[in-house]
């Protein structure tokens, strides 16, 4: 508890103790940060009006050593708006005086609650999760979850859209779980070739096909005794999904041109942003895959819904960023951040990164003006917004084409576009395209 009133100070402390709270004090913002190395609070709650270094003054040190540790700030009426901005720079809630004894322990609660305990990043029993910075209760409960699967070798099933975190969760996993000490190996399955993602995955011999010079083990292998993790997993072939699925069966894994078998010990995490439900029914998922995969889900809330991580995130990346680009930016103007935490965030926090890497890259005062980060939320959101719907756009247009061309005969475009009649159906069925309408008349 922070506030230079030393009377409201110590009423405060009684009465939080009395609900079972352990309660420091101190009088002013100064004297508050250098205690709180020391007594590593689970929250902070501060007057907004003080002598020397003021409320908001205090929050931002503590944000800049202990990014996840809650604020609550105590403003009078005529300093309403001045709390309501600092919520929109990363505080965690407001209080106006006089406020009732049941309105603070309520807040109270509610922001130890939605801190996850405020738990901090240099606090040795989460060290697992380092690299997650939140606040965000769904986060919160994710992680939770997370850590408690951890201990088992159950396989997780991570779903999530592009860039909201899944591997991210996913080394968090392995940090918390008992194979910590042995490799984790990610694969992304929509970047490789199904030939060669075989190969990747399972391994080859020594002229198994063409550029094979020497022996590989592959990545089950590789992850002996670690972690697999299978980012987009709903992007593999379904041809390979069967013998996934027979390894995670059998636990031996067979190299490409091979007629040995090895044993494996790994622990498989994989996770997708396509709705892996749909495309079960659409027959481009294996549904007893699904089953082996998904015995622990975890959904990732999309950036969007979790808009009190934003400071908290741009601050992070900020304080990376400014190192790699040798740059004296201090921070984010109000306004900037107001911008921030009010962008829709298609591409989630890898977006944000990108955004936060430009408007640094491009800084030329000390603090970020709006004018910055709004060119390169523009910029970041035609790049992240566009690339689904460009690619359904060419879809569509490239199969009106053969239709077209074929005058609806499914069978000739389907050669054409080297796919099987089922496959075809399935993608006509994608975009609504009736193939009787382009029948010639």
């Amino acid at each position: 508890m922070v506030d230079d009133d030393p009377d409201l100070l110590r009423l405060m402390q009684i009465r939080l103790t009395a609900a079972g709270y352990t309660v420091s004090i101190a009088e002013s913002g100064e004297q508050a940060l250098a205690q709180v190395s020391i007594a590593r609070p689970q929250l902070v709650v501060t007057d907004l009006r003080m002598g020397g270094m003021d409320g908001m003054a205090l929050f931002e040190a503590i944000q800049a050593g202990h990014p996840t540790l809650p604020v609550i700030i105590l403003t009078a009426h005529g300093t309403i708006p001045d709390a309501v901005a600092a919520v929109q720079r990363g505080v965690f809630g407001y209080l106006t005086k006089p406020f009732d004894p049941k309105a603070l322990l309520t807040e109270v609660e509610r922001a130890l609650a939605m801190a996850g305990g405020a738990r901090e990043a240099g606090d040795a029993g989460d060290e697992w999760r380092r690299d997650i910075i939140t606040r965000n209760p769904a986060m919160e409960n994710v992680l939770a979850k997370a850590r408690m699967v951890a201990e088992s070798d159950a396989s997780v099933f991570i779903q999530g859209e592009s860039g909201t975190g899944k591997e991210l969760v996913a080394r968090a996993i392995h940090k918390a779980s008992p194979r910590r000490d042995h490799p984790f190996v990610a694969i992304n399955c929509s970047a490789i070739p199904e030939p060669l993602l075989e190969s990747e995955l399972f391994g080859h011999v020594k002229g198994a096909f063409t550029g094979a010079v020497r022996d590989n083990k592959g990545l089950f292998q590789t992850a002996s005794r670690g972690t697999l993790f299978l980012d987009e997993i709903g992007d593999m072939p379904v041809s390979l999904q069967v013998k996934l699925l027979r390894v995670l069966q059998e636990k031996k894994v067979r190299a490409v041109g091979s007629t040995e078998t090895h044993d494996v010990d790994v622990r498989v995490i994989s996770a997708t942003h396509r709705n892996l439900e749909a495309e079960m029914a659409a027959g481009n998922f294996r549904e007893d895959l699904y089953y082996r995969l998904n015995v622990v889900a975890l959904a990732l809330p999309p950036l969007a819904e979790r808009r009190e991580d934003i400071p908290l995130l741009a601050s992070h990346f900020l304080s990376t960023l400014t190192g790699k680009y040798r740059k004296a930016v201090n921070g984010f103007a109000p306004e900037a951040l107001e911008l921030m935490v009010a962008a829709p965030w298609p591409g989630n926090v890898r977006q944000l990164y990108n955004v936060v890497e430009q408007s640094v890259a491009l800084a030329t005062t000390p603090i970020i003006p709006v004018s910055l980060a709004q060119q390169a939320i523009q910029n970041q959101q035609a790049e992240f917004a566009s690339f689904e719907e460009a690619r359904r756009r060419f879809e569509r247009e490239y199969l009106t084409q053969l239709l077209k061309i074929t005058e609806g005969n499914v069978t000739q475009a389907a050669r054409l576009a080297k796919r099987n009649r089922t496959e075809f159906y399935k993608l006509l069925g994608r975009h609504q395209l009736d193939p009787k309408l382009f029948k010639s008349k």
